[in-house]
């Protein structure tokens, strides 16, 4: 195979979106097993306004 600056580009381009791709997963799967995480945000605890 001959590897030209355009295959190596487009090797390089696509390692760089599989990185990005699996930080972007491994944030997400870690940040969904974080303790005490449920589905509505921190400052939810109430829904009583004006009190």
């Amino acid at each position: 195979m001959y590897i030209d600056t355009v295959v190596l580009a487009g090797i390089g381009t696509v390692a760089l979106m599989l990185a990005f791709f699996g930080g972007m997963g491994y944030f997400i799967y870690r940040d969904s097993h974080k303790k005490n995480s449920g589905l509505r945000g921190p400052h939810s605890g109430s829904s009583r306004h004006g009190e």
